[in-house]
């Protein structure tokens, strides 16, 4: 979701961005690297290197494609040549992140670091791949409003999931909240976050006053919030907006962000603010069309200022359902079922 509106307060340092297989340092030891991704709205996830003694440590891997594939080698072969791969950290488990840590790790020798609930979860997601539909989907989506065609969009589109992720490792180093990783001399402290994903990583070095944000704080998009068909009663917006308050606690405004799409910048918690209030914003906006009953694929004017179509109806739903049940939650609103098995949601009278 685009959120040109809120992005006045910050500041980007670097004019350039890097090409496939280019490096630029953003900081001493921290190197930029921008990979493709096939998608028409979001061509792009930066990547991070850190100089990790007389090699790298890497954050984030790009999506499993040739290009991601041409690109790495690229740079591996170039401006990251001067050494080895020491081991590769995830910010979480989107394909885009995640999806050539198998790869990379495998490539050469060494362990992928990243949260628990985010291995885990991308494991189950991959284990999906050639299954049939789960009835409980079918039900979920149904239940949101969506009509035959859509449901039969996501009957063929189901188990995709793991085509844009190489095979992961079969073991990993987890990471904690709060812990301090030692990369090239410096101190890395992990930072979790949740909402946009189950325990989102983010590293924090003082010493360089750099936060690499993955993407729990971007600064021209807002990241998805959605509730899935695996736990349809979930209030992953509340822990996205806790998640918010967190990091303006724990990081310093002076940081230099390293976010996962669009420029580094400087307005932490400027861009911090204005996400939450974005998001307290569209929860009055969806009360208010509460007035009648909906279901949630009514609300999507609400959220979002394109129409939707089949490419983003499950973006869409899941954020939509994520906006309902944190009012739920709230106690601001109710839902129920009718007979053909729709969820209806209506705003609860004042009490």
């Amino acid at each position: 979701m685009s959120d040109p509106a809120s992005t006045t307060a910050l500041t980007y340092p670097f004019t350039a961005v890097p090409g496939p297989g280019e490096a630029f340092e953003v900081a001493p030891g921290v190197r930029w690297l921008r990979m493709r991704l096939p998608m028409a709205g979001l061509n792009h996830i930066n990547l991070w290197a850190l100089a990790d003694g007389d090699g790298w440590t890497l954050v984030d891997t790009g999506m499993q494609t040739t290009d991601t594939a041409t690109d790495w080698q690229t740079a591996l072969s170039g401006p990251l040549a001067r050494g080895p791969v020491q081991r590769v950290v995830c910010t979480h488990m989107h394909p885009d992140h995640i999806g050539m840590a198998g790869w990379l790790t495998r490539a050469h020798n060494v362990r992928l670091w990243t949260t628990r609930l985010e291995y885990i979860t991308c494991r189950m997601l991959v284990a999906d791949t050639g299954r049939e539909a789960p009835v409980d989907g079918v039900r979920f989506y149904k239940a949101a409003g969506w009509d035959e065609s859509a449901i039969e969009h996501y009957r063929a589109r189901f188990g995709g999931f793991g085509k844009a992720v190489h095979a992961l490792p079969d073991s990993y180093r987890r990471v904690i909240e709060g812990e301090e990783i030692l990369i090239g001399g410096y101190r890395w402290r992990a930072v979790i976050g949740r909402g946009h994903s189950p325990e989102h990583l983010c590293l924090h070095c003082p010493e360089l006053k750099l936060l690499i944000s993955g993407d729990q704080v971007l600064p021209r998009i807002t990241s998805n919030v959605s509730v899935f068909p695996t736990e349809p009663d979930a209030d992953p917006l509340t822990e996205w907006l806790d998640s918010l308050a967190w990091l303006k606690r724990q990081i310093p405004d002076d940081v230099l962000v390293l976010p996962s799409h669009n420029e580094p910048f400087h307005g932490l918690h400027a861009r911090l603010d204005a996400l939450a209030e974005g998001h307290e914003k569209r929860l009055v906006r969806v009360l208010e069309e509460l007035s009648i009953p909906k279901r949630a694929v009514d609300v999507f004017s609400v959220l979002f200022k394109r129409a939707i179509g089949l490419d983003m109806l499950g973006m869409a739903t899941g954020e939509s359902l994520a906006h309902l049940n944190c009012l739920i939650v709230r106690g601001l609103a109710t839902r129920e079922f009718d007979e053909s098995g729709v969820l209806w949601y209506k705003a609860r009278p004042p009490a």
